[in-house]
């Protein structure tokens, strides 16, 4: 990352319970801030952090409960069996069908997301990577995968083998005729790779109806996505989002 871009790095490594916490207030606030930008389906969609001690199990939103409503209090555990062992609400099937084996592929990935978004679905339709055409999308240039199949709603964790080995060590992945996927090292990044990629989805969409968009040079999108798609870059990228949802509905935190 440039040090010209003045990026402040995160805090200082946390003990177990501080890092807990942490993750599942943040996990709640990407809720909220994906309920706020109308991500939310129905029932459809999940994010999932590890637990810091239990790194087979993961923290996510119980079934059937708003986005909107997500407090970090009310996040389930789930181990690597698909049973919850911390909450008493169920956890979705597709949920653990999908994330489950993307935790367990990728022991770098402690946070991933995925929602049926408007424009990410769109895009996902089209069965094809998203095209270096603004600064923004060269966050993904190279760095994300296409699951070219679709087999109905993913409940066997066999199809959700499939699309962690389709992931590869990229940051997101979308989904044919489903939606998009993403992960990182933090909530934090993984929430923001989520919410950028969206709008890149919406951008192209836009860009690609009023005519013919002009590529970045391949070398130059390399560059800007040292500059725009690091870790670092995607954990900064939520502060300011994390900061102004707490503001807004600070009983997420409890």
């Amino acid at each position: 990352m440039p040090e010209s871009l003045n990026l402040q790095a995160p805090p200082a490594t946390r003990d177990v319970e501080g890092e807990r916490r942490h993750r599942k207030q943040q996990l709640a606030a990407a809720f909220r801030l994906f309920s706020k930008f109308g991500f939310d389906e129905g029932v459809a969609g999940h994010i999932t952090a590890r637990d810091p001690e239990r790194e087979d199990h993961f923290w996510v939103n119980p079934f059937g409960m708003h986005f909107g409503h997500v407090r970090a209090s009310d996040l389930i555990l789930v181990n690597d069996h698909g049973e919850v062992v911390e909450g008493s609400r169920p956890v979705n099937t597709a949920a653990f069908a999908i994330h489950s084996q993307v935790h367990a592929a990728r022991p770098d990935v402690v946070a991933a997301a995925h929602a049926h978004s408007i424009f990410g679905k769109s895009w996902s339709a089209l069965g094809r990577p998203l095209d270096p055409i603004t600064q923004d999308v060269c966050a993904f240039f190279e760095d994300h995968a296409v699951f070219d199949d679709y087999t109905g709603v993913v409940l066997d964790v066999e199809e959700g083998k499939r699309i962690a080995h389709t992931l590869q060590d990229h940051k997101a992945i979308i989904l044919r005729n489903h939606g998009l996927l993403t992960v990182g090292h933090s909530v934090e990044e993984a929430a923001w790779w989520f919410i950028t990629m969206e709008r890149s989805c919406q951008a192209q969409l836009l860009a690609s109806a009023a005519g013919t968009p002009v590529l970045i040079d391949p070398d130059m999108a390399r560059l800007t996505r040292s500059q725009v798609g690091s870790h670092l870059a995607g954990w900064f990228s939520f502060q300011p989002l994390f900061e102004r949802i707490v503001r807004e509905q600070p009983d997420l935190l409890d």
